[in-house]
Parts: C-alpha cells; sequence; structure tokens
C-alpha cells in the first residue's frame, strides 16, 4: 500500500519480488540512481507511517477524550427533542471539519518555528523577521545561525508596512508580547483542566453498574489517579512512552466501532447531521438555550491547541496522516454512535458514552478510556512544562528547576515546582466542582481564547512571514474569528458556572510572567545605560589600577556588548581583580534551538595585555544547560581556540594550512572539541574597533606573534590552574520614590517577592559554592 502496490494479492508481492531482484543485480548509472530513489520513497513511505502511529499518543490524547463528556455538558438538562441531537451532531461534524481539519491541520502547522508548534513558536516567528522583542539583546551575528531563517519583505508591500508599523511603537510590541503572554496563561489552564475533566470522566464508569454509589468515590477515584500522574512525573515518559500510541489507537478503533455499531443497532438516521440545514433549525428551535450549548459543543475541539503545541515531536505529513485516516474518521463515528443511541435514550445522556457500550466490552472499553484519559493528561502536561521553559527563555517566567527526562530526548522535560502547583490546582478543581459540566465551562472557556490568540498570531504569520495576499489574510482571519467568537459569545454565558475558573488561573499567571519580565527589562535596559566605556578601562592601563592575582574571574552579565557596571563596581571596590577577566553572556535568541558548534562567540576586549575576554553562550528556547561541567570546559576550549587562531591568522594569513569558513573555525583543545565563531574585533560599548597588541614589540614580526601565541595560551592555562571564580551580581531592584504606587506594587513586592523564591542564577549556570562571589548592587528602575 506504501508503494502504490496491493500487497494482499501473491502476484502483485511476486512483482514486488521480481522488481527488487532486478534492483540488486549489477547496473548501470541512471539504474543505481532509480534504484536508490526507490528504495529511498519505500524507506520514507514506512518512516511516515510509523511517526504518524507514534503521533497519536503523543498528539491526540487529549482531542480523542472528548467523547467521554462532549454530550452531557451539550444538555445538561437533559434532551428535550429528538431534532436537538441531530442538530448537536451536526455542529460537532462541522466544528471538527472547520477547526482541527481545515484551520490547524492543513494551515495552522504549517506554520511552525523548524517544526515546532505552539504560542511562543509563532511569536519566536515574529520575532525573526520583525523586531519586536521588547528586550533587544541581538546582534546581527545572531542572524547568520542556521536556524535564524527569516524571510525578506520588499519595501513597499504591505507585509513591509504591517512590519514597520508594530516596529515603530513599544507599546504595539507590549501588547503582542501581552497578547502572547495570554495564551500560554491559558495552555497553563489547560494543563490544569485537560486532566481534571479527562480522569474524572473516564472514573464516572465505575458507578455505571453500581448505580447506588455516590459521586463521592468517583471524585476519591480520579483524585487518587491523578495523585499517582503526577507523582510519576519525575520518571518521564521515555520509559512507557511506547505504550501510549499502542493504547491511543485502541481507543480510536474501539470508540469507532462502537460508534458502527451503534448507528447500526439504534438510529442510522442521526447520517442526516451532515447535512448543515440542521444547524439551522437546531438555533430556530433552541433560541437562546441552544446558542448556550455552544460552550459543550465546543469541547469537541478541545486538544487542538494541543495538537499544535506538541507538534516538535513529529513532521506536519505525519499530523495529518494520522489525523485524516484514523483520528477524523473514527471521532466522527463515535459521535454520531452516541447520537444514534441517544435517539432512543434520551434519559442516557448524562453517561451517553458508556451506556452506549456493548454489554460485553464493557469493561475493556472502560480500562481502554481510562488509560486513554491518562495519557491524554500525560501529553498536556508535558506541554504545559515545555511551554513554561520557552517562557523562561524569552524572560517571562522566573527561574525554576528543570530535569532532563531522557538521555536521547532533550526535550522531554520535568520541573519539580510547576507539577506540585498544577497537582494541587487539578486536585482543587476536581474535588471542588465535582462535576463534569462546570470543569467543561471551565475548560472550554480556556481553549477558545487559546484558539483567538493563535488566530490573531497567524494573522501577523501569514503577512510577516508568509507574505500572503491580503485578502487570503482577510478570509482566513474572518472566516476564523467568525467560528471562534461564536463560541466564545456561548462561553461568557457560563462564566459563573465555572468559567471564572480559568481566567483567575490566567490572571494570576499573567500576573507573575509580565511582572518578571518588565523588571527583568527594567534591568537590562538600566544595565544598557550604566555599562563601562572602553576609554575607561584603557584609562586603567593593563592592571586596571589593581594587582592582577593568578586565576580566571568569569563575569556573568546580561549584556552582550559593553563592560557591565558591575565590573567597575567590582574594582572600584576591591584591591585586587584577576589575570584574566571573561564576560559571560548567557542569552536566549528566538530560535527553537543553537547548534552546539554556533553556541559560542568569543570577542577580545582592549588590547592583549589586558587579558580581558567576551564570550556569548547561545541558545534556544529549546535548549538547555546541562548539570555537569560541559559549560565550563567549552567555554574554556573556545577561549583558548580564539587566542591560539587569532596568533595564526596575524601569523599565516596567507597560508593555506588554516582557513575560516564562514567565520566558524573547528579545534580540539586538551581533547574537547570546540567550535566557534570567530571575530578579531576589540568590543566596546560605543565601537567596534581592530584588535590590536599590548605594545609595539609583540606585532614586529611573524615569529613574535607566535611566541605571543605560546606566552598567552600557556599562561591563560596557568591561571586556570589557579583557579576559576564566578563572579556574579546579586542585584536588589527597587521603585524610585516618585514611582507611581502601582510600579512600587509590582516591583517592590512581587518582583522581589519572586526573586527570592525563584532559584539563584549560580544554581542555573551550576556554579560551585566554593568558586562563587556575589557582588551587591541596588538598581533604581
Amino acid at each position: 500500500m506504501a508503494s502504490g502496490v496491493d500487497f494482499d494479492g501473491s502476484e502483485a508481492k511476486g512483482e514486488m519480488w521480481d522488481l527488487e531482484q532486478k534492483l540488486d543485480q549489477p547496473m548501470d548509472e541512471e539504474a543505481v540512481r532509480l534504484k536508490n530513489m526507490y528504495r529511498e520513497k519505500k524507506f520514507s513511505t514506512l518512516l511516515l507511517l510509523r511517526l504518524a502511529f507514534q503521533s497519536l499518543g503523543v498528539v491526540y490524547g487529549d482531542l480523542g477524550t472528548s467523547p467521554l463528556y462532549v454530550f452531557y455538558n451539550t444538555f445538561p438538562d437533559g434532551v428535550d427533542d429528538t431534532e436537538d441531537i441531530i442538530g448537536a451532531l451536526s455542529l460537532i461534524i462541522y466544528s471538527l471539519t472547520l477547526i482541527p481539519l481545515l484551520k490547524y491541520v492543513f494551515i495552522v502547522c504549517k506554520a511552525t518555528d523548524n517544526g515546532q508548534g505552539g504560542t511562543f513558536a509563532l511569536y519566536s516567528l515574529l520575532c525573526r523577521h520583525a523586531k519586536v522583542r521588547t528586550i533587544p539583546n541581538q546582534h546581527k551575528t545572531d542572524e547568520e545561525l542556521t536556524t535564524y531563517s527569516r524571510n525578506t519583505v520588499h519595501e513597499l508591500s504591505f507585509a513591509a508596512k504591517t512590519k514597520a508599523w508594530l516596529e515603530a511603537n513599544a507599546f504595539r510590541k507590549t501588547a503582542l508580547l501581552m497578547l502572547v503572554l495570554v495564551g500560554t496563561c491559558m495552555v497553563i489552564g489547560d494543563g490544569i483542566l485537560t486532566p481534571a475533566i479527562s480522569v474524572l470522566s473516564a472514573s464516572g464508569g465505575i458507578s455505571l453498574d453500581h448505580p447506588k454509589m455516590s459521586n463521592d468515590v468517583v471524585v476519591i477515584v480520579a483524585v487518587i489517579i491523578l495523585v499517582g500522574l503526577f507523582s510519576m512525573q519525575h520518571y518521564g515518559t521515555d520509559r512507557v512512552g511506547w505504550l501510549f500510541a499502542p493504547v491511543v489507537l485502541l481507543w480510536f478503533l474501539f470508540i469507532g466501532g462502537i460508534g458502527i455499531y451503534n448507528i447500526y443497532n439504534y438510529d442510522s438516521s442521526v447520517l442526516k447531521a451532515f447535512s448543515p440545514l440542521y444547524i439551522y433549525r437546531y438555533f430556530r428551535n433552541g433560541k437562546k438555550k441552544g446558542w448556550t450549548s455552544l460552550g459543550g459543543i465546543m469541547l469537541s475541539i478541545t486538544g487542538t491547541e494541543a495538537l499544535f503545541a506538541d507538534l516538535g515531536h513529529f513532521p506536519v505529513s505525519a499530523v495529518q496522516l494520522a489525523f485524516t485516516i484514523v483520528v477524523f474518521p473514527c471521532l466522527l463515528l463515535a459521535y454520531s454512535g452516541q447520537a444514534a443511541y441517544l435517539m432512543q435514550n434520551h434519559d442516557h445522556v448524562v453517561d451517553a458514552f458508556y451506556r452506549s457500550i456493548p454489554a460485553s466490552i464493557y469493561w475493556p472499553v472502560f480500562i481502554i478510556a481510562t488509560l486513554a484519559a491518562i495519557v491524554a493528561s500525560q501529553a498536556t502536561i508535558s506541554a504545559t512544562f515545555s511551554i513554561i521553559k520557552q517562557a523562561h527563555a524569552l524572560g517571562c517566567f522566573p527561574r525554576v528547576k528543570v530535569l532532563h527526562t531522557s538521555k536521547t530526548f532533550l526535550g522531554q522535560i520535568y520541573i519539580p515546582d510547576m507539577n506540585w502547583i498544577l497537582m494541587v490546582l487539578c486536585i482543587a478543581v476536581t474535588a471542588g466542582f465535582q462535576d463534569k459540566s462546570q470543569i467543561g465551562n471551565a475548560y472550554g472557556t480556556a481553549v477558545v481564547v487559546v484558539m483567538l490568540v493563535t488566530t490573531l498570531l497567524m494573522t501577523l504569520i501569514m503577512l510577516l512571514v508568509w507574505h500572503c495576499h491580503w485578502l487570503l489574510v482577510v478570509l482566513f482571519t474572518l472566516l476564523s474569528l467568525v467560528v471562534e467568537c461564536t463560541y466564545f459569545s456561548a462561553v461568557l454565558f457560563k462564566i459563573n458556572q465555572g468559567g471564572w475558573v480559568p481566567l483567575v488561573i490566567a490572571a494570576a499567571f499573567l500576573l507573575i510572567m509580565y511582572v518578571w519580565h518588565y523588571g527583568t527589562l527594567k534591568r537590562y535596559e538600566f544595565e544598557m545605560h550604566s555599562k563601562v566605556s572602553l576609554a575607561w578601562i584603557l584609562g586603567l592601563g593593563p592592571s586596571l589600577g589593581l594587582v592582577r592575582v593568578p586565576g580566571i574571574g568569569l563575569v556573568y552579565t546580561e549584556l552582550a556588548s559593553g563592560v557591565p557596571h558591575i565590573f567597575s563596581h567590582f574594582i572600584t571596590n576591591l584591591p585586587a581583580i584577576h589575570s584574566v577577566v571573561v564576560f559571560v553572556c548567557v542569552k536566549y535568541l528566538p530560535v527553537y534551538t543553537v547548534p552546539e558548534d554556533e553556541r559560542f562567540l568569543v570577542k577580545r576586549i582592549g588590547p592583549k595585555n589586558f587579558h580581558m575576554f567576551r564570550c556569548i553562550a547561545r541558545y534556544g528556547y529549546k535548549d538547555l544547560h546541562k548539570k555537569d561541567d560541559d559549560f565550563e570546559n567549552k567555554l574554556f576550549a573556545n577561549l583558548f581556540t580564539f587566542v591560539r587562531l587569532e596568533a595564526m591568522m596575524d601569523r599565516c594569513s596567507d597560508s593555506d594550512e588554516y582557513s575560516l569558513c564562514g567565520g566558524t573555525m573547528q579545534s580540539r583543545e586538551n581533547g574537547e572539541t570546540s567550535a566557534l565563531n570567530l571575530d578579531f574585533t576589540v568590543s566596546s560599548a560605543d565601537s567596534i574597533v581592530p584588535a590590536m597588541y599590548g605594545n609595539a614589540t609583540h606585532a614586529s614580526s611573524g615569529r613574535e606573534s607566535g611566541q605571543t601565541e605560546g606566552y598567552e595560551l600557556q599562561f591563560m592555562r596557568s591561571c586556570r590552574d589557579a583557579g576559576v571564580v564566578h563572579i556574579l551580581g546579586n542585584t536588589v531592584v527597587i521603585a524610585r520614590r516618585e514611582s507611581r504606587f502601582y510600579k512600587k506594587i509590582a516591583i517592590d513586592y512581587i518582583y522581589t517577592f519572586l526573586r527570592k523564591i525563584c532559584r539563584e542564577n549560580s544554581v542555573i549556570f551550576n556554579v560551585p559554592h566554593e568558586s562563587l562571589l556575589n557582588v551587591g548592587q541596588v538598581f533604581f528602575v
């Protein structure tokens, strides 16, 4: 089937065998090319099918468990008219067709950041194509990264005008960031509500055979499952992840098969719902009640945002294949089957899914349903961890502990602090409401807001990144907003019935994220305005006016250019400084990853006899620091390579023995492979000037350059052996006296509190306590 051949026929198998035998015989160059093309196509097709199968367990768990609770949330007060069931089914069918299928699977999923999906991936794309980042710490060299892909626009195009409009006003940049943060906070809300409603709905099946069982028992079972689920998060999904896809595939086959059984046995007339005429009749008959029931209908497309957020694990084609072949038809059959059952059993709408299961397979389906709910919850929790990591990388979330849960897949992470916060909130929602209807109302509110945010961001993506004609952009935006705003208006009617929960959760996280970003931005602006000029450094002389003691001082700073204020504060209060000073800037870029061979950028500050350098370590929002000495070793390997190659460039500028390809050089230093971008310039706060030696004798000849190279390397190695000290700024940020009261509350109370409870920079950078030197300073913002 993968190659367009019927594998069920023996004749076709024989033809395939003959073809493979012929391809294995000696052949000319053209035949070899055809053979490679054939095998590559066969391999890629089989690989695509395998990835499509695996994507079921990661991407579609949340969307697949929606049949557990949709009809109950649509008709919480029971079914009044049989035609209402057909109308509701028609709405479900066209909701699944318009939103997950057409909008997300075939349009939004193409707007990936090198395969990465989600709200922050869209924001990163926009940051690369327009200067909309609120923290302007990017440099032209960052645009040379292989993962920093972007398109240019014609100056007179509509995209160029939109770009200029966005960049012209700081308020618009902040508004765009707020939009992204709102979507992010709602995704975090999904991470709380998805486990609550999925596990509670699945657990409800145990009460079907025991009508007298109290609802409290079902809630207790759900809470126990949730506690177990969150408690196992630190193990990760690497060991049990292979089970997810078979479980979800079995789930889809079960609900699809049960749907066919119910349509055949109960009422096949529900297939009339494929006619949109019944949507009109549904609203005409139901009026306001029918309109507000859209909040329940919308639950049929929950999980669509998780589909986009988890896209980084699989290629778009695999996700599209899985949805069109398995997910979409099975969901249509499942909802049609439940509708057929309800046509003759109006009173069973509360447990429509479980009551429509044939008695002979009830308990196997119950077990698979519970497992599918756990898989769906796991995928949402993992997506929440991932988006919090991305928010932290872009300076929008306090520093938290991030752990790898897999040695193979670095994208699988675990955030302990957030895990327990999510667990407490999830249990509180489950035990507090004890009702699928109110939790469903809350869930629907979170989902529809995320969809609206995605639509608005996609509008900018289509203009600035895809360069679509503005008519196409208007058409996409209007159609999406009409559908989603319709759902949003229905959800607003249920704010007092549980819909307030995600709004409160989102408001709390939005306050935390925006205040943290605001404080980070003000700190960066203060450091930019108070950085030290190169002239001041040169005026101090090679000794910097101090005693240069053996060792290397690593001064951590957020500045990618210039000498930070912390350094001047340090040398004006202490009588000594290390023989070698390296300003280390760890910064995150709006790319999903920075390749290892492009991570470090090394520059020299001042003359050579000052022994001062800058090393910029660049990371993407998916990258993580490893908890070992790897970072420090690579930093010194790149630094030593820079010193050696700098002298080689002076001595062997016409030699073919050494070469630079695109400003990048590969080398080995003490067994450590290093790759760095070389920039043989001296960086200052205000200018870039050519590198020069400390005195004229150093530059008198190539022979003496070689001596300088050997001396400087030997000197730096001896300094490293003498000891490495990590110098970090312990900054206190205080609002000015004349500041408005809300700024004082944000900075002096909220931001200060967040800094006290979050992890220190020394822990993030894995700095040994005995090698740490904190320099205190106060910033007034």
